[in-house]
């Protein structure tokens, strides 16, 4: 994996001097084609006028042409008014030339350091199937952590040059383009007709809705994914603008506020429709009801999924039903709060069973199969 790795990474690199070599080309065309013009000019005068006994080879007359550009004297003075008028001109021309774009053009080619944005952009437009993250503020900057450890590409986006996490985003090894993430042009060089999602995570609803829009207008296929402020309109966008995603700030919060405010060892929560699911770990208590009983048992019993095992053989991501719990183990699970709670009280030995509440449909799971049945409402 690493040798693929590299060797991508070598391609891309590759591809991204020759796109940067092409834009200084086209940038400094004239200069350029100025440059090419004289040369050529005044070789093919010394050619056949420089010593009419014995003519200049081409590559000579390349060389003394070059030379007279930078000021430099090649030979005896010719005899001919036109190789007069190249070793008087020429010098005079190149030095005006040279300090006008060639040397520009060499420094922009071989100092890329300098061209800091540009090289930027360059990278940029040899990506595919990436994520741009527009925003790189707390959570832009978390979000680019969190893609590069699930091994996706990242492209970031943000206005403010100054910003705080931009240098050690720069370490990380991602392009980052500074500029306005509502202009197209902007969105273009990320290369958002080619990715394959959008993070959209500004401190601005409307500015956040604005890029999501034209994001999609690029790219109708891309994910798009938004941070919002407005949990109404969080959901509004999503109904009404078909944006697979709509992340209300407030609503992802709440209910690690609301968690944290039980008994329960929660580590996170989120909704999955309207039902709060929570990841807690425990460890199972000496003299607990739980110790002795399957894995099918406890997730049958209390409605509950559990998604870790950490015991005397070591860590299971995916213990099989019928693994006995013992005193010491620890457990990951994925429940409500309701099960949660039971799953404690057995723990600290408070009651052999105990069932979630019965006032409403058993458990999440129940909650997620009734939201999918329930007929459309009219």
């Amino acid at each position: 994996m690493t040798g693929k790795t590299n060797a991508r990474q070598l391609r891309r690199i590759v591809r991204a001097y020759v796109r940067d070599t092409w834009v200084l080309i086209v940038q400094f065309r004239y200069t350029l084609l100025l440059f090419v013009a004289l040369l050529s000019v005044g070789a093919l005068a010394l050619r056949y006028t420089y010593d009419p006994a014995r003519p200049l080879r081409w590559g000579e007359a390349l060389h003394t042409v070059l030379k007279l550009m930078f000021f430099e004297t090649v030979g005896a003075y010719p005899a001919h008014w036109l190789a007069q008028l190249v070793y008087l001109a020429w010098p005079l021309l190149g030095i005006a030339l040279t300090v006008n774009g060639v040397v520009q053009f060499g420094t922009a080619l071989f100092n890329r350091q300098e061209r800091k944005e540009a090289w930027q952009v360059a990278v940029a437009s040899t990506y595919r199937n990436h994520v741009v993250v527009c925003g790189l503020g707390k959570v832009g900057y978390r979000v680019v952590l969190q893609l590069l450890k699930m091994e996706h590409e990242v492209i970031g986006i943000e206005r403010d040059e100054e910003a705080l996490f931009l240098e050690r985003l720069y370490k990380e090894g991602i392009p980052i383009l500074i500029g306005d993430v509502r202009e197209q042009d902007t969105l273009e060089k990320a290369g958002v007709d080619a990715a394959a999602a959008v993070v959209v995570c500004t401190e601005d609803d409307l500015t956040n809705l604005e890029v999501a829009l034209q994001a999609r207008e690029l790219n109708p296929t891309i994910k798009v994914v938004m941070r919002m402020f407005d949990q109404q309109l969080a959901e509004r966008v999503r109904r009404g603008f078909g944006i697979q995603t709509a992340f209300s700030t407030s609503a992802l919060a709440a209910p690690a506020f609301a968690a944290a405010a039980t008994r329960a060892r929660i580590e996170y929560s989120l909704y999955v429709d309207d039902v709060l699911l929570n990841v807690s770990r425990i460890t199972v208590s000496a003299g607990s009801p739980l110790g002795g009983r399957t894995i099918e048992d406890v997730e049958q019993e209390l409605d509950l999924s559990i998604v870790l095992h950490r015991g005397a053989a070591g860590v299971d991501f995916h213990p099989p039903p019928s693994l006995a719990l013992a005193a010491g183990d620890e457990i990951v699970v994925f429940a409500s709060l309701e099960a949660l709670a039971c799953l404690n009280r057995m723990n600290r030995e408070e009651m052999e069973e105990c069932q979630p509440e019965q006032s409403r449909p058993r458990g999440w799971l129940g909650l997620l199969r009734r939201k999918k049945t329930r007929p459309p409402a009219r």
